[in-house]
């Protein structure tokens, strides 16, 4: 499914951050990348996506054989690339139904299918927002404006319910969540996953993957995937830190 190949690049300023990234994502699975702050996770996802801050400095993606460096960033999303963001932004102004369903037309436009019916829209809209517990309010606020952090998370979740992307890359979705925050967008994530989709979770604790159980756990270090392993791993780095790691590294 996803493919990334020796990949390296920059800040537009020169810096370097990633300096050879190897991942094979297979459909069904479910990735966990942990690592210190400052170690590329959050570049790796925004690069992919296409990111004007970053600069591709050499290797591949691709998803499902094609190539994502070498689309614009709507094609990317529309090829099934899905990103959540540490950090997501606020939009005044534009509702969030009105986001979602534009959205989902511009998808639906690139795959040459004719725009969503009100009504499957409105079957859709009204499944995922039940599973992510998300009342009707949320349907006309603006995109983010006034959400919490808890809140915002648990939207971009709903979007990817909405959107059902071939592989989506979650950036630290457990951010600022409380108990049962957690739960409910971790229960999005699982009930969404299925064996033609896959998702990367970048994520600094284990409480996350309690919830949401991965298949591998990566550990990226100074640009670089340093060691792999299964769940495991996330636990004994949850005990003893990355200083045994990055030592050796």
């Amino acid at each position: 499914m996803l493919s990334i190949q020796n990949l390296k690049a920059s800040l537009n300023d020169g810096t370097q951050i990633l300096k050879g990234i190897n991942l094979e994502v297979k459909p069904g699975e479910i990735h966990a990348i942990m690592g210190l702050n400052g170690s590329g996770k959050s570049t790796l996802s925004k690069v992919i996506s296409g990111h004007p801050a970053y600069h591709v400095d050499g290797g591949s993606v691709f998803l499902n054989g094609k190539d994502l460096l070498s689309m614009d960033v709507s094609a990317r999303a529309n090829e099934g690339f899905f990103i959540s963001m540490q950090y997501p932004i606020e939009i005044p102004g534009v509702p969030n139904v009105e986001f979602l369903r534009m959205a989902m037309d511009s998808q639906r436009a690139y795959r040459k299918e004719p725009k969503i019916s009100d009504e499957e829209f409105k079957t859709r809209l009204n499944s995922s927002m039940e599973l992510l517990e998300m009342d009707e309010r949320y349907r006309e606020r603006g995109l983010n404006d006034g959400f919490s952090g808890g809140e915002k998370k648990r939207n971009e979740i709903l979007q990817m319910a909405m959107l059902e992307p071939r592989i989506s890359f979650l950036d630290e979705t457990d951010s600022g969540l409380d108990i049962d925050a957690l739960r409910i967008v971790a229960n999005g994530i699982n009930h969404i996953m299925d064996s033609s989709r896959a998702v990367i979770l970048v994520t600094h604790y284990q409480r996350l993957l309690d919830y949401v159980k991965p298949h591998f756990v990566h550990v990226l270090h100074r640009g670089k995937i340093v060691l792999s392993g299964g769940p495991e791993l996330a636990l004994k780095l949850e005990e003893l830190g990355y200083d045994w790691i990055t030592e050796e590294a």
